[in-house]
């Protein structure tokens, strides 16, 4: 039977009806002749509460045979009212992709199914992936459209207390502990709490912060989002459709802040969460947490969820001889005009995308700016190659739709895909960079060349999506010195191994934050931080360490990442926190 003469859905159909007879009989051997040699099997907590990337025909049967007191998946279906089945390419191999529901003994799913498309095969389609992922849990389903609350509205009390009385005494706390204690109010711990709050969970967020927003009001004036706005909605709130495509750090401070708001999530600014201690006996917590007066209150909440992002801690390295600098030295975090430093001279320490903002914040603001180069680097032109990997996101699918497809491309494949764009991406833009190696900048794509994204994933940065600073550079108007070129620091400046001198007014430090696990280990002490282990990056593993799932410290999670992420993974992190609350792990 060859695909190319057969309806897509029909197809899509056909198999699905196969796999879901394999688990009514248990006839796992029917494995063999339902996956490809070459085959991935996703799982987001639907058949486990884990998430995990299983590979191969083996290790996927050994898996599937054992679903502990889930039971096994049924009524799997085509979805007939989301994005059609559709045939694409996917790192190279042509496949039929579909979308799909399905149910277990605890909840409701959807998965996406990726049929090999080979117009040479003749017989049934074989499946290159599959993706399972719970989508909510039995009787304890979000309170939204028809199931959301009646509220003040339903029975007036003219005498009692108003909503915002009861908002106000919601978010002190003072007659209780939360359930779930949240520590940072960026897009992590607001997509968290929003979760948590349609669950029905009692949380209550904290930030050292003014007002939430700050971690993006107080960075550099210039900062705006280098990517677009299609793929960094937030949950249950869209931003609005009049929305440049690219967001301003103000415009999307204040949205955070009023999307807080009106989500009407409980969260204390000003507030500084000094470290947990936990209790084997009672399973709970002891936090400490000092509030803006300067008293300390301490809360019991069951969970904690660590959402200060990949960018917490300010990363100060151990520069030879720059302590003999006699100017200002300050972390990039700190930065925030070019104007206060015009006609000036500046050297900024690192290369990422912080550096080269800042590089050309100061260099546009009428200051001489010097950069040093201590790795190399990946550029990459914002328009049009930085957005090759948002493509799915602009062909006008549901957000929803997109997000599951996107989030279903086992690793494996992702860096497959993502090799492809990297080449295509050093092709676009080929005449710059051909410029920036001639000045001398060092240019790297990343391990295998897998580009920009896994940079991110594994080091959180050593990229820099070019708006205008590559360009600059390249024409000899903002100079790169490397790292191994410098004599040492004087009091004027830094001096380099050829005799120059290099005069500088100011020193900025773009060099990046501390990882997770010192957070942990500086906030929860050694054991804790051992037992947790490494936060964020791969290892050897197809999963992001210790990111949105348990780990090895009971009711202790780690939230980061991107809008996209923090949306899409803050749906599986609240689950699990329900599902433990209701002892269902």
């Amino acid at each position: 039977m060859n695909i190319q003469n057969n309806d897509l859905a029909y197809q899509v159909t056909h198999w699905l009806a196969e796999f879901e007879r394999m688990f009514a009989i248990m006839d796992m051997a029917a494995l063999e002749h339902l996956f490809d040699d070459e085959c991935y099997f996703r799982d987001v907590l639907a058949l486990d509460w884990d998430i995990r990337t299983l590979v191969g025909k083996g290790e996927i049967r050994t898996a599937l045979e054992d679903t502990p007191g889930r039971g096994v998946p049924r009524n799997i279906a085509y979805s007939t009212d989301r994005t059609p089945a559709s045939r694409t390419e996917l790192a190279g191999i042509d496949v039929v992709e579909a979308l799909f529901e399905f149910e277990t003994d605890v909840g409701r799913g959807a998965g996406v199914l990726r049929l090999k498309a080979d117009p040479e095969r003749y017989g049934p389609p074989k499946a290159l992936s599959v993706f399972f992922a719970l989508k909510e849990l039995k009787g304890h389903e979000e309170a939204l459209g028809p199931s959301r609350p009646a509220g003040a509205g339903a029975m007036r009390n003219f005498r009692g207390p108003n909503w915002l009385d009861q908002r106000n005494a919601e978010r002190e706390f003072s007659d209780r502990d939360p359930a779930v204690l949240v520590v940072g109010s960026g897009q992590a711990g607001l997509c968290i709490a929003a979760r948590l709050k349609q669950l029905g969970v009692d949380t209550l967020v904290v930030d050292r912060e003014a007002r939430v927003g700050d971690n993006w009001r107080n960075r550099y004036h210039a900062l705006t989002l280098h990517n677009s706005v299609e793929i960094n909605h937030l949950p249950y709130m869209p931003f609005p459709p009049n929305w440049p495509k690219y967001i301003a750090k103000d415009k999307l401070a204040n949205w955070l802040e009023s999307y807080a708001e009106s989500m009407e999530l409980n969260i204390w600014t000003e507030s500084d969460f000094q470290g947990a201690t936990f209790d084997e006996k009672t399973q709970s917590w002891t936090a400490r947490i000092e509030r803006a007066d300067g008293t300390v209150r301490e809360v019991k909440p069951r969970h904690v969820v660590m959402a200060t992002g990949v960018s917490g801690i300010p990363n100060i390295p151990d520069i030879k001889t720059l302590e003999n600098f006699g100017g200002p030295v300050i972390h990039a975090g700190a930065y925030r005009d070019g104007d206060d430093w015009a006609g000036k001279k500046a050297i900024i320490v690192g290369t990422g995308n912080s550096a080269h903002d800042i590089a050309q914040d100061l260099h546009s603001a009428g200051a001489s700016v010097t950069m040093i180069q201590r790795n190399s680097t990946m550029v990459i032109n914002v328009e049009p190659s930085a957005q090759l990997a948002y493509e799915r996101y602009e062909q006008g699918l549901p957000l929803d739709d997109s997000d599951l497809l996107n989030i279903s491309i086992p690793l494996p494949l992702t860096k497959r895909a993502h090799i492809g764009l990297t080449q295509i991406a050093k092709e676009n833009d080929k005449p710059l960079l051909k410029k920036l190696e001639k000045v001398g900048f060092r240019l790297n794509f990343g391990e295998d060349e897998t580009g920009w994204l896994f940079k991110y994933l594994t080091k959180g940065g050593g990229y820099y999506f070019n708006v205008g600073c590559s360009d600059l550079i390249a024409d000899g108007k903002i100079e790169v010195v490397q790292h191994d070129e410098i004599h040492g620091f004087n009091a004027k400046g830094m001096s380099l191994d050829d005799g120059r001198q290099i005069d500088a007014d100011l020193v900025v430090l773009a060099t990046g934050y501390k990882d997770q696990e010192y957070l942990a280990r500086t906030l929860f002490g050694d054991d804790v931080a051992d037992r947790v282990g490494p936060v964020w990056g791969y290892g050897d593993g197809l999963e992001l360490r210790n990111m949105f799932t348990r780990t090895n410290q009971p009711d202790l999670w780690f939230m980061a990442g991107s809008l996209a992420q923090c949306r899409v993974y803050s749906k599986y992190l609240g689950l699990q926190i329900k599902a433990t609350e209701e002892n269902m792990i």
